[in-house]
């Protein structure tokens, strides 16, 4: 059973940082893409970003710069490095991955970031 646990999440002044980190259990193979979403209040989900088996990443234009995604492929760990935080960047934030050899995209259960102005 696939299965991904977030943390790192907290409250954080606005011009703080934060590193969220998320591990996946139960695939033999480990992980192709991964990725970090957010759901803001009020919001639908959105894509932060993403990163491939490979280390190639897309990043969502409104963290460009700000946020770096990163992961470990023997720990089956995938990293978000957030710094210069904003009050827009609140939300629910959610660890996703697809197992090698599979096509179903595995959700955790999110970390909550908070950003106080």
């Amino acid at each position: 059973q696939v299965q991904l646990v977030e943390s790192g999440g907290g409250l954080v002044q606005a011009g703080g940082s934060l590193r969220l980190s998320c591990t996946g259990s139960g695939s033999i193979f480990g992980f192709d893409d991964m990725g970090w979403y957010r759901q803001g209040p009020g919001k639908q989900r959105e894509l932060v970003a993403t990163i491939t088996r490979g280390g190639q990443t897309n990043i969502a234009y409104s963290v460009k710069g700000r946020f770096t995604i990163t992961r470990d492929n023997a720990k089956n760990a995938v990293f978000l490095q957030m710094n210069s935080l904003k009050p827009e960047d609140t939300g629910v934030y959610y660890c996703n991955a697809v197992p090698r050899y599979d096509t179903w995209t595995y959700w955790g259960q999110g970390t909550q970031v908070t950003v106080s102005s």
